[in-house]
């Protein structure tokens, strides 16, 4: 190469096995963009200063690249403590150059990069930082470099020092040969430019601080007033690499610089590309190129993730393995950066977890989570140090994250503690501090689950979410269970300890009530069986968590120490059990259920989100079935009745939830939602109901005026919670104040209408002042400064630390104006002014046009064509001084906030009392809302409150009222009980409505026992304390059962549990099996409800010999479905009612005709049915036996029971037995 210091000439950078000493060209040399286009060769000794940035901008375009490389001898081998120039205006110290992992606020991801502009590179090495590639330089004007100068601090903190191998390559003969250090200088390897840029005298080039690994500083002929641009443009955006070049890719044969040669055997760019050797002295090739982090798999760079163990080194096909650690050989720890040890610190612990890494104004994903982010969403794949990454904004974090939860993932967030500024000023204040304390210091702030999210923003439904920790275990052979599970929205604990059956019965209701969207499992400690019914009734979104028994899932005597140790309640107390809430003092004696709340607590913990919970004390005890006070509804009849969800496609479509839901309000919501899961079962509870929902129809101007001003109030029970945790936005907080006085406003209006004894008047009554509580927030803080800015302000003389910052920060912008009115009058112009560049704030941004002589003193930080932008010493200063006080004063509005949201917390349970009131009556409303939007007819129903009183269920003209029954619908008359007998034996064809009556009669029964009017003429009934169905032929693979053993399954529990105040559906039993079978089954257990246990209900059946089995028994009575038949064109017309009598048959034949079944099918059915047909054979002949003095078999059974010796007295025949046994006989 030619003289490199005094000649004109642009030299290009060697290959790195090159020799400089011996490769020299004569002759002008050209950059590599000679050899694509052609351009004015420079005459750099005419141009000034002025004219040279004026020009660097012009001809950006046209220079792809400017290399330059100085040619020294070889001798020399750079030191690893190669000493650096002191800092100059382009240049920071070595340790500001490592600190820039925070990059400016505004800073996109999507700007140009370092090397936007290089089409071709052929001498750069592949090897790249191992730094913040995400921040690129805007342009190669050079302003970059000059606004470096006079930042006040670099926010990076750790990731850019070399590591062993790269100090080792770099040290290496093979890297170093022809190159000197040259002024103590240390040496790059393959440094650039910045783009555009001509060359200036050497005497001020000054090496930057920020090196790539396999990078040697490089000497130019002459200054470049751009040479930091390169070391500080890394703070600026991401934009991908330039592309590799191609195999088929041909290169210029001739250049005036240089002879370049293409090797065709050369291997693709991602190996060692294969250096020409020059011709009198063969040198060593280099060190391998080190490829990109996004490129390479994870195991090449981390080898232990090659082979996957958890943290106790448990492979996945172990079955102790734990999907939610990894291990970390120790070894690999010595070889990580600092900001490497603290992403994997965290992340072995929450390997099965998204971890959202806060990197200044961005949350980044690395490794396996940025490959996750990049094939779910397409996220731009590149690097951070060395690890692949993908980035989001800050601002969008609430979106990406609810993206990745609805996948079904977990989301770790990870949020800085500290600013790079209060960084700095830690650093200073401790000058001992480690390498490893200079990085940012980072926390796992929280771990959010589909089953545990507290944010609103992130909250998708008004219902609540149950995360659900399930203890099994067994009692005198029967499953026992404790369950605790909480909505975290709300912090609302539930507390449930059972013995159940070997059905599973409670455990199966509970189940299908809440539908957990998470589970806590007891690894290795769940029956089959509870497992098959939490698989059958939960969600596929449902994600499940095993933990360990005893270390995770801890026992009853572990849960109460660790409540006591962590103090979650008041520790002044001398005896802290007393401390606890009521409910949890009653749990700490129940073993099961105490171990299940220890599971729960421990998860939260790995959230870190129990203490935010558990010390609001919201706890309650959750009985699935309240036998005592409410209807009970099973987990299969709130499935079969379609109570939350159709069988059609599983949404609330149709559904009697969806029906009833009018509530304004999101906890008014959640209530209903309760009411309907546990209906009333005291009738004067209902009748109280009832007289609310009149009152309130008699006169809807509480209902308009309740509506009016509630329809927009906030999830007030959800925000108290993040209230009461302090991790609640000023915004919101503002919401909640101005929430609770539109509910005192309400109120007060609504106090002269419900002063009585009814539910309305004591609701109203009961509200807690809330005028009271409230009186100290109307003039705490400046509301629309927090609702517009998000900033507390109070008023002065209120907070007086908040009076004490902000005057600091005032006292130096005061200063700051100062300065600027002086350097107007020094300039001569009004036109001078502050401008914020970024970080760079308060520039002095002087026009070109101004006259007025710039000091020496004052440097440049940026220019347009209009101005200059400029930084006095003093204005430095003071800019450092505004920054610093302004980071203080934002610590002092942080605790305000904490000590604002602690003073509003202490009247919590206040707060509480209020939404709950709320709620009820919110849920009232909607009642009387549902009721008035049933039609007509639609009647109050009447309960019978005599205790000992048949059981009774009449409704005259019911309809169906989830469906549009008031023009098409065929009502009918419901008769059961009473004067009646107890059980309506329903036959009837093919699809003629017989299940429609059975579902239509049990949520009459609901609607009226919630407290809602009924879609009928009249209605009167005695309370029900159970619904029992069994509806539809369907097997359950998933939990190995066949249609008959399902059927059996659900007969099985009536037959267990039903009372006669009980209300039993049973559609088509026994057609699961042989039609003899069948039979049979039926009709033993038609004989056993209606004779023994006295329920109502329905048994619909196409067993035609059933009617005559029962003819004469007093408790069952034959209907049907009434159609018209037309037997010559096989046709049938369903006229919908209800009528006395059996039908004549099922009519399958006329079905499969109207379904379009060929005729010859049809007719050689008809042929078979009448050969074959043995239910219709049964009953020819119990007809035929009835006149030679036939008696029932059930009848028979019964009378040889009574007449068997030794006969234990629970197993005989009951008084009630006996006296339907005796109107039989007599009906006989």
């Amino acid at each position: 190469m030619a003289r490199g210091i005094e000649g004109n000439e642009i030299s290009t950078q060697r290959k790195k096995s090159a020799t400089p000493s011996t490769q020299k060209t004569t002759g002008k040399q050209q950059s590599i963009a000679g050899f694509f286009q052609k351009k004015a060769t420079p005459a750099p000794n005419t141009v000034t200063p002025a004219k040279r940035l004026s020009e660097a901008n012009d001809s950006k375009d046209a220079s792809l690249l400017s290399v330059e490389a100085t040619a020294v001898p070889t001798s020399g081998v750079l030191a690893s403590s190669s000493p650096r120039t002191a800092p100059g205006p382009s240049q920071q110290s070595s340790d500001d150059g490592r600190n820039k992992e925070n990059e400016t606020p505004g800073t996109s991801y999507s700007s140009p990069s370092r090397k936007a502009k290089k089409q071709v590179n052929y001498a750069e090495s592949d090897a790249e930082d191992d730094e913040d590639e995400v921040f690129k330089p805007l342009s190669g004007n050079g302003r970059a470099a000059k606004r470096r100068r006079i930042s006040v601090k670099d926010e990076s903190d750790d990731e850019f020092g070399f590591d062993a191998a790269t100090q080792a390559a770099l040290e290496s003969d093979d890297v170093l040969s022809g190159f000197k250090q040259a002024s103590g200088l240390p040496s790059t390897k393959g440094r650039t430019q910045a783009y555009g840029q001509r060359p200036t005298d050497v005497a001020n080039f000054v090496v930057p601080d920020e090196l790539s690994e396999n990078e040697e500083p490089v000497k130019s002929k002459k200054r470049s007033s751009a040479s930091a641009s390169a070391s500080s443009s890394r703070k600026q955006s991401v934009k991908p690499p330039s592309p590799p070049r191609e195999d088929s890719e041909e290169l210029p044969t001739t250049s005036t610089a240089q002879q370049w040669k293409f090797d065709p055997d050369a291997p693709p760019p991602t190996e060692p590309r294969q250096q020409s050797k020059p011709s009198k002295k063969p040198e060593p090739s280099g060190p391998a190129k080190k490829q990109k982090a996004h490129v390479t798999d994870p195991d090449q760079r981390y080898p232990w993730l090659a082979q996957i163990l958890d943290a106790d080194r448990n492979a996945p096909d172990h079955p102790d393995y734990d999907p939610r650690s990894i291990f970390i050989p120790p070894l690999a720890w010595s070889k990580f950066s600092p900001f490497e040890k603290q992403y994997w610190e965290i992340k072995q612990k929450f390997w099965d977890t998204i971890v959202f890494f806060k990197k200044g104004k961005f949350y980044e994903l690395y490794e396996n989570d940025a490959t996750i982010g990049h094939q779910l969403f397409d996220l731009k794949l590149t690097d951070r140090v060395n690890m692949r990454m993908v980035g989001v904004p800050e601002a969008s974090l609430d979106h990406w994250a609810n993206q990745f939860v609805a996948k079904g993932y977990k989301i770790a967030r990870v949020d800085q503690m500290e600013s790079a500024l209060a960084k700095d000023m830690r650093e200073r204040g401790d000058k001992t501090s480690k390498k490893e304390e200079k990085v940012i210091r980072r926390e796992l702030a929280s771990v959010l689950t589909a089953g545990t999210l507290v944010d609103g923003g992130m909250l998708q439904d008004d219902m609540a979410t149950y995360c659900a920790a399930i203890k099994e275990t067994e009692v005198e052979g029967r499953p026992a269970f404790g369950i605790a599970f909480v909505d975290t929205a709300t912090a609302q604990f539930h507390l449930a300890e059972f013995v159940d059956d070997a059905d599973m019965t409670r455990f199966e209701t509970f189940v299908a009530q809440t539908r957990p969207g998470e589970l806590l499992i007891e690894k290795g400690c769940m029956s089959t069986k509870a497992l098959r019914i939490l698989k059958n009734n939960t969600p596929p979104t449902t994600i499940w968590n095993y933990l360990k028994p005893d270390k995770e899932f801890l026992t009853a005597e572990k849960t109460r120490m660790k409540i006591d140790g962590e103090g979650y309640f008041d520790k002044s107390v001398e005896d802290s059990d007393d401390s606890w809430p009521s409910v949890l003092r009653e749990a700490k004696e129940k073993a099961f259920v105490f171990s299940a709340l220890g599971a729960l607590v421990t998860y939260l913990s790995m959230l870190k989100i129990e203490r935010d919970l558990i010390t609001c004390g919201n706890f309650a005890w959750y009985d699935p079935i309240r036998k005592a006070s409410t209807l009970v509804l099973d987990g299969q009849s709130l499935i079969n009745l379609e109570i939350f969800a159709n069988t059609f496609d599983g949404s609330t479509d149709g559904t009697l939830f969806s029906m009833l839901n009018r509530c304004i309000t999101p906890f008014g919501k959640r209530m209903l939602r309760q009411w309907v899961c546990h209906p009333l079962a005291d009738p004067k509870k209902i009748n109280q109901r009832l007289d609310a929902v009149d009152a309130l129809n008699a006169d809807d101007v509480v209902m308009d005026r309740f509506t009016a001003s509630l329809s927009r109030l906030p999830d007030l029970e959800r925000l108290i919670s993040r209230v009461h945790a302090g991790r609640c936005k000023p915004q919101d907080f503002v919401r909640v104040l101005e929430g609770f006085e539109q509910i005192e406003y309400t109120m007060s209006m609504l106090g002269s209408f419900g002063k009585g004894e009814g539910v309305l008047g004591q609701l109203i009554t009961a509200m807690p002042d809330l005028a009271g509580a409230l009186h100290h927030w109307r003039d705490a803080f400046d509301r629309n400064k927090a609702k517009d800015e998000g900033l507390f302000i109070p008023q002065p003389g209120v907070e007086e630390d908040f009076d004490e910052s902000q005057e600091r920060v005032d006292i130096v912008e005061r200063s700051l104006q100062k300065l600027l009115k002086k350097a107007r009058e020094n300039l001569g112009s009004s036109a001078v002014k502050f401008t914020d560049n970024g970080k760079e704030i308060y520039q002095l941004e002087v026009p070109i046009k101004v006259k007025g002589t710039i000091p020496k003193s004052w440097k440049q930080m940026s220019a347009t064509k209009q101005c200059k932008r400029w930084y006095s010493p003093e204005l430095e200063a003071l800019v450092q001084d505004l920054k610093e006080a302004q980071e203080t004063h934002g610590q002092v509005v942080k605790a305000m906030a904490g000590r604002f949201f602690a003073q509003f917390d202490e009247q919590y349970a206040v707060w509480l009392a209020a939404v709950k009131i709320v709620a009820q009556l919110d849920c009232l409303i909607s009642l009387a809302k549902a009721s008035t939007a049933l039609g007509s007819p639609s009647c109050r129903p009447d309960f019978i409150e005599d205790d000992n009183a048949r059981s009774v269920l009449e409704f005259e003209t019911l309809r169906h009222p989830c469906i549009e029954t008031t023009t098409n619908f065929i009502p009918n008359d419901i008769a059961l009980g009473g004067s009646d007998p107890s059980i309506t034996l329903l036959t009837g064809a093919n699809a003629a409505g017989k299940s429609t009556v059975l579902r239509m009669t049990c949520i009459a029964v609901i609607l009226a026992q919630i407290g809602c009017y009924v879609p009928a003429d009249s209605a009167r009934l005695t309370p029900v304390d159970r619904i029992m169905s069994r509806l539809g032929a369907q097997d359950n693979i998933f939990a190995g059962q066949s249609t008959f053993m399902v059927e059996l399954s659900e007969t099985k529990k009536i037959l267990a549990e039903a009372t006669p105040r009980s209300l039993v559906i049973l559609d088509e039993l026994g057609r699961g099996t042989s039609s003899y079978d069948g039979v049979a089954v039926a009709q033993a257990v038609l004989h056993h409800i209606a004779t023994h246990i006295g329920a109502l209900g329905y048994f619909a059946t196409h067993y035609h010999s059933l009617a005559a089995e029962f003819q004469s028994h007093p408790e069952i009575a034959p209907k049907r479905m009434a159609v018209r038949v037309e037997h010559d064109v096989r046709d049938v017309t369903f006229l919908y009612k209800l009528e006395e009598g059996v039908a004549e048959g099922s009519y399958g034949m006329h079905c499969a005709a109207m379904c379009g079944i060929p005729d010859k099918v049809i007719e050689r059915a008809e042929q078979a049915a009448r050969s074959w047909e043995h239910t219709g054979r049964i009953r020819e002949s119990v007809e035929k036996a009835q006149g030679q003095g036939w008696m029932p078999l059930g009848l028979l059974s019964d009378v040889a029971g009574m007449l068997k010796d030794g006969e234990e007295e629970e197993d005989g025949v009951s008084e009630r037995g006996l006296e339907v046994l005796r109107r039989a006989i007599a009906a006989l």
